[in-house]
């Protein structure tokens, strides 16, 4: 009993230990970013192995603790494309906007981060391998961290594709590529302005 108890923790343990809200160790547990165990009574056990694979991923160096300002808005742009990566980073730091720019792959690695901080904006491609767009924002859809959140998509998906697969949560914006980056930079200012403004309250 001593081994197991070392070996797994209770959902509002490993919440705790993550500092996240129970509802995000549900959905990395649903999602399989924690490993589940169901005990005989049927009350979910998570691996502490999978809770510290969770905190050693989504750590951060102390070059990126030193480079993040109180003045900035956090962007994280999930994008599976090298290409597309590039051209976000060239184009939102010619604009010397405010913010701290994080990249990830698929709809995976963005739930890390996501766990790790509460982004203000999320802009994610819809088409991607693994977890794809649509299954990461129907997934972000009751995070609790993320209620002020502003969610974009950006596919070359056209409206009717996107209502064949479901379509999205009424609160994400959808823009269409090539990438708008005038509309969204517009976006990006929009959205600071309101966090600056709910931090001074």
């Amino acid at each position: 009993m001593q081994t197991a108890q070392k070996l797994f923790v209770t959902t509002r343990q490993a919440a705790k230990i993550l500092n996240v809200s129970l509802k995000t160790v549900q959905l990395w547990a649903d999602k399989g970013l924690l490993k589940l165990w169901m005990t005989e009574g049927g009350h979910r056990r998570i691996a502490r192995s999978s809770v510290q694979d969770i905190i050693d991923r989504r750590d951060l160096s102390a070059e990126e603790k030193q480079g993040h300002s109180s003045y900035e808005i956090s962007v994280l742009v999930v994008e599976d494309e090298a290409a597309q990566r590039k051209i976000y980073q060239q184009h939102l730091f010619a604009r010397s906007l405010p913010i701290k720019l994080i990249f990830t792959n698929n709809g995976f690695e963005a739930l890390i981060q996501i766990g790790r901080f509460a982004p203000d904006i999320i802009i994610t491609d819809l088409k991607m391998p693994d977890m794809d767009g649509f299954e990461l924002v129907r997934a972000l859809e009751d995070v609790p961290e993320l209620q002020n959140c502003c969610i974009v998509a950006v596919s070359s998906l056209d409206q009717w594709e996107i209502d064949q697969r479901g379509g999205l949560p009424a609160r994400v914006t959808i823009y269409s590529k090539p990438i708008p980056f005038n509309i969204l930079v517009d976006l990006i200012r929009e959205q600071h302005k309101k966090v600056l403004q709910k931090s001074t309250h």
